[in-house]
């Protein structure tokens, strides 16, 4: 299999924050990055310690978000650059990886 390298970026959110809507739009409108996937979490905590969870007797308007994206180096680079004006240090982690090219 031949691919081709990436930069897969991963960033850390809540509900609570209304960060989800701007960053899609960020992404997809502007940035136009390769691709974005939103995962909806049941439970988590950051560095506060505060436990954000759902249950069949609270339903939580304030779960964990991560968006997903990935595209070339260059590009991502661009925007990680934009991301980090407005999003918490610490709350984006970004690695080398691999996508299948087809080729």
């Amino acid at each position: 299999m031949s691919g081709k390298p990436v930069t897969m970026v991963r960033i850390y959110l809540t509900e609570g924050q209304h960060q989800y809507q701007q960053l899609m739009s960020l992404l997809h409108d502007q940035e136009k990055v390769a691709g974005v996937t939103a995962f909806r979490g049941i439970a988590g905590f950051g560095q506060t310690g505060i436990l954000h969870s759902s249950s069949l007797l609270d339903m939580s308007l304030d779960l964990p978000i991560i968006l997903e994206f990935f595209d070339a180096p260059e590009k991502v680079s661009g925007v990680l650059d934009h991301l980090n004006s407005f999003i918490k240090p610490g709350h984006i982690v970004s690695w080398s990886a691999t996508v299948n090219s087809g080729e």
